[in-house]
């Protein structure tokens, strides 16, 4: 079987460069603040999160949460008694970089474990490389239907809803109650190609009908030409998979152009960072896993610590982009404590295995991991335009929450091919 071990004098090698270069952190020190954590190996992780590109704001939006999560348990002693420590690097949205930057993690910088994805391409390529050495990887926040199944790892865990589930909570009541033309408007990537084959079957399934899906580059800023095809085929509803700084601008141009009321928009899934700062042009419905204002256990007092954690951030509040990332740090790293060990098997059954309370999430439902798909089974929550805000960041209006079985993706266990634990490398950090 292979082996993949990591040294301590490596582990401190890397972790005092991380430290010391810029756009990076380190929670490794100082010494004298804890004797406790100066005799014990640090647990380090590589946080693979876009800083550039088409999802960078939200990448550094996952950081935030991530980050967040890594400071509590710190600041109650680390795990197993010892310190955890990180470093990060801009993964670009290009899934090239994300897989050069997880090679460089895993073999050179010591990392025994990866966190963080907006982008379905480079969670991909991530997952290729981390599954050749045995490292879990944490896919965060990227969303394509694939990643639970025809590109699932025994190594990767998914974290957010996919284009799947958002289509299962919205698609069947607009037929329903709007019409049966749809057009489709979908990022040339996985992501919203996945996205549009489950919105396609939704529709078609509950007896509409798709006259077009119209293709859209990513880093696309001019949507003229798309929205002239959607005003002359006058579709009843378009349902977009477009995402990141692109879903921006197709939203300032919809507005522009006075085409938010008809036809109806479904927009698969809205990331909190893309939203922000520019509420006026938010429109149609569309999915989220999270929002700041639910009225639930624990969301006010969530969003306080978030706060007081990014106090000089761009954000001023948590969305579902930095929830996704704190919560799956979190359960990674209570995984770690119930397993009482950082043998990477030890710990994949025991993410295998977890179920979590709808207080413990902040969310509607319970909540658990699908042990076949490694995809974590969640509330899915419909919002729109909040019309009657109560201050300057309730920018949702909550319409629908939807229990797990009713949104999971049926397809993606028949497609999902889990490698056997035996033939899984070993990591042990």
């Amino acid at each position: 079987m292979n082996k993949h071990r990591i040294s301590r004098r490596s582990v401190l090698k890397g972790s005092l460069m991380a430290s010391a270069i810029a756009g990076t952190g380190s929670f490794f020190g100082p010494w004298q603040e804890n004797r406790a954590f100066a005799q014990a190996k640090p647990i380090k992780l590589g946080l693979t999160c876009d800083a550039s590109g088409q999802y960078g704001n939200s990448g550094q939006d996952d950081l935030r949460g991530i980050k967040m999560a890594i400071e509590e348990f710190n600041a109650k002693g680390g795990v197993l008694g010892r310190k955890i420590v990180w470093t990060t690097a801009d993964t670009e949205t290009t899934p090239a970089t994300g897989s050069r930057i997880a090679e460089r993690f895993i073999t050179r910088e010591d990392c025994t474990i990866l966190i963080g994805a907006i982008h379905s391409g480079v969670a991909n390529a991530i997952t290729q490389v981390a599954a050749k050495y045995g490292v879990i990887y944490l896919n965060t926040n990227s969303s394509a239907p694939s990643e639970a199944g025809e590109n699932c790892s025994r190594i990767k865990f998914v974290w957010d809803g996919n284009g799947t589930n958002f289509s299962k909570a919205s698609v069947k009541n607009a037929v329903d109650s709007i019409g049966k033309n749809w057009m489709l408007l979908t990022n040339d990537y996985v992501w919203g190609h996945t996205t549009a084959a489950a919105t396609k079957a939704q529709v078609e399934g509950a007896g509409g009908k798709i006259i077009d899906n119209l293709l859209v580059p990513q880093n696309t800023r001019d949507f003229t030409a798309y929205l002239l095809k959607i005003q002359q085929a006058k579709p009843d509803v378009v349902a977009t998979a477009i995402g990141g700084d692109d879903i921006k601008a197709l939203r300032e141009q919809v507005s522009q152009l006075k085409l938010d009321g008809k036809p109806a928009w479904i927009n698969n899934q809205q990331d909190w960072p893309d939203v922000w700062g520019a509420p006026d042009s938010l429109f149609g419905v569309f999915g989220t896993t999270w929002y700041h204002k639910l009225q639930l256990p624990g969301v006010a007092d969530f969003v306080k610590k978030w706060q007081a954690a990014n106090k000089d951030g761009p954000i001023p509040v948590p969305g579902n982009v930095s929830y996704n990332g704190y919560m799956a740090t979190r359960e990674l790293l209570r995984a770690i404590e119930r397993a009482g060990s950082t043998n990477n098997v030890k710990i994949i059954k025991e993410l295998e295995n977890l179920k979590l309370s709808a207080t413990d999430r902040m969310q509607h439902f319970d909540a658990y991991m699908d042990p076949v798909t490694h995809q974590l089974q969640q509330t899915i929550y419909l919002a729109r335009r909040n019309a009657k805000p109560a201050d300057n960041t309730d920018l949702y209006e909550l319409i629908s929450w939807t229990e797990p079985k009713s949104a999971m993706d049926d397809a993606a266990a028949g497609k999902c091919k889990l490698t056997p634990y035996e033939q899984v490398p070993t990591v042990d950090s």
